[in-house]
C-alpha cells in the first residue's frame, strides 16, 4: 500500500514540545521501517512551521488543521492512504476535511467533547471531538479547506472512560454511539446503519491501559491492553470504509523505556493489513 505519513509535531500551539515530540519519536522508533518491511511504500511529509502566530494555541491549532487538510488532500490525489501523526487531537479536524470524511470513529481515554461553555480548564484539545461534530469553534473549523462537520449519528466514541460531568450530559443528548473497546466490533453495526461512506479513524494513544502502556501524563487507570486495541482497530478496518488514520497524544517524556513506538508499529501494520484484506 502507498502511505503518506503526515507529521504535525504541535502541542497547544508549540512546535516540538510536549506531545509535539511524539510524532518524531514514533518515526525515530522505526515506524516507517516497520511498514516498509511489511511491503508498504511510505512517504513522510512534515507540516512546515506555522509562522506569524507567536505560538497562540487556538490560532496555531487551526492553522495546523488547514495545513494537514491540504497535505491529506494531496495524499488522496496521489493514491496514498494518509496517516497523520499529531501532537493534538484537534488536528483530526484537518484530516477529516482533507479526506472529505462523512463519519468518525474516535478512540480516546477522554471524550474531547467539551465546548468553551462547559470546559473546566479552557483546554482546546478537550474540545476536539466537539469541534469535529460542529458543536463549537464553527467559524474557525469552517475555515479549514473542505471541512464539513460530522453528523453525531455517524460518530462512534470508543472508551472515553474519563469524562467531565458536562461531557456526560452532552453525550446523553446526542446520538453518538458510545462503546467500550470490547464492544466496538458489535456496535460498529450501528455506525454502518447510519449510511457511512468515508470514515476517519482517530486513535488517541492514551486510550491504552497505562499499566500496560504509558503514553502521557494524563493516562488514567483502565482501558485496553495493546493487543485488544490492535484487534479493535483492525475490526474497524474490516467493517467500515476507512479513508484515513490519525495517531495522537504521545509524549515520549513519559515513556522512559521506549515501549510505545514498537507497539504503535504493530498497531499500524495490523490495521493496514486488515484494510488490504477487504
Amino acid at each position: 500500500m502507498k502511505i503518506s505519513m503526515i507529521v504535525a509535531p504541535y502541542d497547544s500551539g508549540r512546535r516540538h514540545e510536549g506531545f509535539g515530540k511524539g510524532p518524531d519519536a514514533l518515526l525515530a522508533g522505526g515506524l516507517v521501517e516497520t511498514l516498509a518491511l511489511s511491503g508498504h511504500d511510505v512517504d513522510v511529509v512534515e507540516i512546515d512551521k506555522i509562522k506569524g502566530l507567536d505560538d497562540r494555541e487556538i490560532a496555531t491549532g487551526f492553522a495546523v488543521c488547514k495545513a494537514v487538510a491540504e497535505k491529506v488532500s494531496e495524499s488522496r490525489a496521489s493514491g496514498s492512504f494518509p496517516i497523520v501523526l499529531a501532537g493534538n487531537c484537534l488536528t483530526t479536524c484537518g484530516a477529516l476535511a482533507g479526506e472529505a470524511a462523512d463519519s468518525l470513529i474516535w478512540f480516546d481515554q477522554h471524550g474531547d467533547i467539551n465546548t468553551p461553555e462547559t470546559s473546566p480548564f479552557g483546554f482546546l484539545d478537550g474540545m476536539a471531538l466537539a469541534t469535529a461534530l460542529g458543536l463549537c469553534w464553527r467559524p474557525m473549523a469552517n475555515a479549514i479547506p473542505g471541512f464539513e462537520a460530522v453528523d453525531p449519528a455517524k460518530c462512534m466514541l470508543v472508551d472515553a472512560r474519563d469524562l467531565d460531568p458536562d461531557e456526560k450530559t452532552l453525550l446523553a443528548s446526542l446520538p453518538v454511539i458510545h462503546a467500550e473497546v470490547d464492544e466496538a466490533a458489535d456496535k460498529v453495526s450501528a455506525l454502518k446503519k447510519a449510511g457511512v461512506s468515508r470514515t476517519h479513524l482517530h486513535i488517541d494513544l492514551d486510550v491504552h491501559d497505562p499499566d500496560r502502556l504509558q503514553v502521557n501524563r494524563y493516562a488514567e487507570p483502565g482501558g485496553p491492553e495493546p493487543a485488544a486495541l490492535r484487534e479493535a482497530a483492525s475490526c474497524m478496518a474490516r467493517s467500515v470504509p476507512i479513508v484515513g488514520l490519525t495517531l495522537s497524544a504521545y509524549d515520549p517524556a513519559f515513556d522512559a523505556k521506549g515501549e510505545v513506538p514498537p507497539e504503535v508499529g504493530r498497531l499500524v501494520v495490523d490495521f493496514v493489513a486488515a484494510m488490504e484484506r477487504i
